[in-house]
């Protein structure tokens, strides 16, 4: 499959999704700030961070330039983020190993704005980004006390290859996270393999409940910006799952 993520306009639209400041993802006073910092929200709002072991270990599939992952080491002790495009991994390796990557996001047209990812520079020993494809993750890739997923499902080929694997990668008594708008799309899916047809949400409980138990449900919005005329508003369906 194309993918559509590897360009310079779509990197720097993610860097500013996940490390912008409010003013710059969402410049009008009118407009949805609760969409804002989405990647921190999606760990902030699901995970049970009463329940996390003293060693703990977090999986981040379809991390895209790491803003969850490195959130996600202020509570775990080793972070692994994934994602299927090597210009987001590329982008998440060069924040880990500078603490900070300098990229442009569309104003209008030809014109474009300077901005800056910046994190807090102790995650050297903690975090690893590797490429890969969710829906054939490695045999030998782990067990862990926490797997988040956000935004993912609806932009795979199979969803439910990796709905059949998610037993396996989260140890008993760990969380899964996943939050997704169900923006179904046949660039990305084709029909048949799409959860449900309006009922994706139930669809999704059934693969999950024979290994999980449904602890939290929450909406989250998000907005991506494409240009400061343009953005997309969007709302994600939030739960977070017990590992029986």
């Amino acid at each position: 499959m194309c993918n559509p993520y590897e360009n310079d306009k779509i990197l720097g639209e993610y860097l500013l999704f996940h490390f912008g400041k409010e003013h710059q993802i969402m410049p009008w006073s009118f407009g949805p700030q609760n969409g804002c910092h989405f990647p921190k929200r999606t760990v902030d709002e699901l995970v049970d961070f009463s329940s996390i072991p003293t060693q703990s270990s977090a999986l981040d599939l379809g991390c895209a330039v790491g803003g969850s992952s490195f959130h996600l080491t202020h509570f775990f002790n080793k972070v692994t983020g994934l994602d299927y495009s090597t210009f987001f991994i590329e982008a998440a390796n060069h924040l880990k190993a500078e603490g900070t990557l300098p990229y442009r996001f569309q104003l209008e047209g030809d014109r474009y704005e300077e901005g800056i990812a910046e994190i807090s520079r102790n995650h050297e020993s903690v975090i690893d980004f590797l490429t890969g494809d969710a829906c054939n993750l490695p045999e030998n890739i782990g067990v862990f006390d926490l797997v988040h997923a956000a935004n993912l499902i609806c932009r795979l080929e199979s969803p439910i290859k990796l709905l059949e694997r998610f037993h396996e990668l989260v140890k008993p008594g760990g969380q899964l996270v996943l939050a997704t708008p169900f923006t179904w799309l046949e660039e990305f899916t084709k029909k048949e393999h799409w959860l449900g047809s309006g009922n994706s949400a139930e669809v999704l409980q059934k693969y999950l409940e024979p290994h999980f138990l449904l602890e939290k449900k929450v909406e989250l919005p998000f907005v991506i910006r494409e240009h400061r005329r343009k953005f997309q508003f969007s709302v994600s369906f939030g739960t977070r799952w017990r590992r029986i």
